[in-house]
């Protein structure tokens, strides 16, 4: 790990060398027969879950399987916010876990993950709202997270553009003000740990579609790929939106819902907007950039489907209420919209760790909120694969819940595309 400056003097020594190249962020492999551990998806979770085997537990006979290129899932389909002020105490443990390795990663990945703690407001439209906002910050407090419910004067001096006079059709009541929230460069945490992964000895294979996985008397014995056959006794299901479709591969139906998820981006303006901004009464977020373009969100589709085609009803939709916050916005212009594939499980919590066949790990159901995760469900996945054992911090996400009636139910907190 180096430090933050003798990081850039490394950096400006290979922007100026140009007689030589800079090496690979990662390596192609051909595929072997058999590996220690196969990962299916090559998105931030599964290359921080190889990460984390290789760094603290010495675990490298790992192969990431990505049936496109690294990142195509939702790790480059996201927007990329972080925070932990949840609503339930397990979720905001977890996360407030997953922030402080967001806040070292630079130097831990030797790469800059562009990660900028500019804070994270949620405003509350009604005295309904206020209170949730309120029991928000008061469970974040308990569990020594910086969040605090503000009002109109200092959400003004936060952020100045937005219209917190009586106007609105939402006024503006109050605000839950987290400041260790911002945004991160998603493609560098994906580049950061694929790097890291490979430079520690795993395999990141892309273009590698699992077609099936091979199951002996209840426990995993390979995986079938449309690159051959690989031998192993252990498979972590990392695939986001697809993770229903690779669990019945071994029989296993999910809780899940698979829905679409859509966002947009602006043409780049004068920075003016220092905070992520949420409202859940009228389901859009918004953030700037470095670049200078605001990226807005909203909630899920009402429907589901694979599509991750977008939609007028959705522009006009964002539209309408970022105007309804940000009046001055009127003739900013959309640049591009997109979509990516969310799996939201009942209880709008994670489902991680064991399942009835032995060998066979899960780490899906995560729906919109998977990316500020990243860091923290790979680190205690690999404890899990090399202990045996679940980690304290997330046998709240087990997948046994379900029938255990033991649900964490983070639906105000999570009820929004972020």
């Amino acid at each position: 790990m180096l430090p933050t400056k003798q990081m850039s003097v490394q950096l400006l020594r290979q922007a100026f060398n140009s007689s030589q190249p800079p090496p690979r962020m990662w390596r192609s492999h051909e595929l072997k027969e058999r590996y220690d551990v196969v990962i299916i998806g090559g998105g931030a979770h599964g290359l921080a879950c190889a990460y984390y085997l290789a760094k603290e537990h010495g675990i490298t006979d790992v192969a990431v399987l990505e049936k496109s290129y690294i990142g195509a899932g939702g790790s480059g389909r996201n927007t990329a916010i972080v925070r932990s002020n949840y609503l339930t105490p397990e979720g905001v443990r977890f996360y407030n876990e997953s922030v402080k390795l967001y806040e070292q990663l630079s130097d831990d990945l030797n790469f800059n993950v562009m990660f900028s703690q500019r804070g994270h407001l949620t405003l509350a439209h009604t005295d309904g709202g206020v209170n949730t906002m309120r029991r928000r910050a008061e469970v974040n407090q308990i569990e020594g997270v910086d969040s605090r419910l503000i009002w109109p004067d200092e959400i003004k001096r936060l952020c100045p553009y937005l219209d917190v006079s009586d106007h609105p059709r939402y006024p503006i009541l109050a605000a839950l003000y987290h400041p260790p929230g911002g945004i991160i460069r998603h493609d560098a945490v994906v580049w950061g740990y694929a790097h890291q992964a490979d430079v520690r000895g795993a395999h990141i294979h892309q273009n590698t579609e699992v077609t099936g996985i091979k199951v002996k008397k209840g426990k995993v014995t390979g995986v079938e790929t449309t690159r051959g056959r690989i031998k192993t006794g252990t498979v972590l299901n990392a695939t986001a939106g697809w993770a229903s479709t690779i669990t019945t591969m071994v029989d296993i139906k999910l809780p899940l819902t698979t829905i679409p998820l859509q966002a947009c981006v602006t043409e780049p303006l004068k920075p003016f907007l220092d905070v992520v901004v949420v409202s859940g009464s009228l389901h859009v977020y918004i953030s700037q950039t470095d670049r200078g373009e605001l990226v807005m969100g909203a909630s899920v589709d009402p429907f589901s489907s694979y599509s991750m085609a977008g939609s007028l009803t959705f522009l006009e939709g964002i539209a309408g209420h970022v105007l309804e916050l940000f009046p001055a916005l009127s003739n900013v212009r959309i640049l591009r919209q997109w979509a990516g594939i969310c799996e939201m499980p009942p209880d709008y919590s994670p489902i991680m760790g064991f399942t009835p066949i032995n060998g066979f790990l899960i780490d899906v159901g995560w729906g919109t909120y998977g990316f500020k995760a990243s860091p923290i469900a790979g680190k205690t996945l690999a404890e899990l694969i090399a202990t045996d054992k679940t980690p304290d911090l997330i046998a709240p996400f087990r997948l046994s819940r379900f029938e255990e009636n033991d649900l964490v139910g983070e639906k105000g907190a999570a009820s929004v595309g972020h």
